[in-house]
This record gives structure tokens, sequence and C-alpha cells, in this order.
């Protein structure tokens, strides 16, 4: 496998899904805004950091992603979506 597309199969993988089943990003970025304590994890194989920043998708499968954010972690808790 070429570097290329090894860095995007481990990308892919690192998509998460939140605490709360949102059925859109609005939806997400309203809860956050109203103070509610959401939190992220990763279905299958790997873990979620502490801190940092994550790839976001929902809702959740089976139902197909029809959004994708880009969060920011703070101890384990997400604060920002964009």
């Amino acid at each position: 496998m070429a570097t290329a597309d090894k860095k995007q199969a481990i990308t892919r993988r690192r998509n998460m899904y939140t605490s709360i089943n949102f059925p859109t990003k609005k939806s997400l970025k309203e809860a956050l805004k109203a103070g509610k304590e959401i939190t992220v994890y990763q279905p299958g194989l790997g873990t979620v950091p502490e801190n940092g920043t994550v790839t976001l998708e929902g809702p959740h499968y089976p139902k197909p992603h029809t959004w994708y954010a880009q969060g920011r972690l703070v101890k384990g808790r997400l604060v920002t979506v964009k």
C-alpha cells in the first residue's frame, strides 16, 4: 500500500460518533451552545484522544451519514465544532 493510501485509510478510520445521535450538524452546534456535555466515541477498533481534533459524522449507523464535522476535544469533552 502506498504512503498516501495508508494515510487516507488511517484518516478514514478516525471518524467518530457523538455520545448523542444528532440528526444534523446544526442540532449538534445548538446543543454545544446550550452547554450540553457531549463526548465522542470510536466505533470498532481505535481510541479517542483526551485532547485534540477529531472528525465527526452522523447520524449514527445504520442511517446514512448526512453530516460531517471537525471538533475539538478538551478533557474528553467536545468544546467546538466546525
